[in-house]
């Protein structure tokens, strides 16, 4: 008996923490459940052709976090939060044909002893489409022309 209780001491030290799950897996997320539900929208940009100006490269939004010993959301770092700095920092106009390509969202976290700092960046380049230049279309009427002037009349 004091064989085994030996063994399984010895075993539980060798093994180290490595084999338990931390703490802030066990309580904040259930075990065999659906990880919390991710909305996915996406909008096409094609920049194929000629058609747009690069306005501004890499513009970042970001917003940043607090954890009480890296478990406990104090202030959340919010995806809202970084793409109102993201669209603040590429200072867009209104009715302006601009819009944001190359989208990237990055969700990092810093865990020190007592704290933990999550960061949600948003990163994106910003483009500006330029008018289609489009000639008169095919086997469409000519281009309107002014009728020749009219010599003065000699019976006055």
């Amino acid at each position: 008996m004091i064989r085994v209780l030996l063994c399984t001491l010895g075993c539980s030290l060798l093994t180290g923490c490595a084999a338990i799950a931390p703490l802030s897996s066990i309580i904040t997320t259930p075990s065999g459940g659906t990880p919390p539900l991710q909305v996915h929208e996406q909008t096409s940009v094609k920049l194929a052709a000629d058609n747009f100006i690069l306005i501004r490269t890499n513009v970042v939004g970001r917003s940043r976090g607090f954890s009480l010993l890296g478990i406990i959301t104090i202030v959340p770092a919010t995806l809202n939060k970084a793409m109102d700095r993201l669209y603040n920092n590429a200072q867009m106009h209104e009715n302006q044909p601009q819009t944001i390509a190359h989208l990237v969202i990055e969700q990092t976290s810093s865990y020190w002893i007592l704290f933990g700092i999550p960061e949600m960046d948003a990163r994106a380049d910003v483009v500006e489409f330029k008018p289609e230049v489009r000639g008169p279309p095919p086997g469409g009427p000519p281009p309107f022309e002014a009728p020749p002037p009219r010599p003065p009349d000699a019976s006055r």
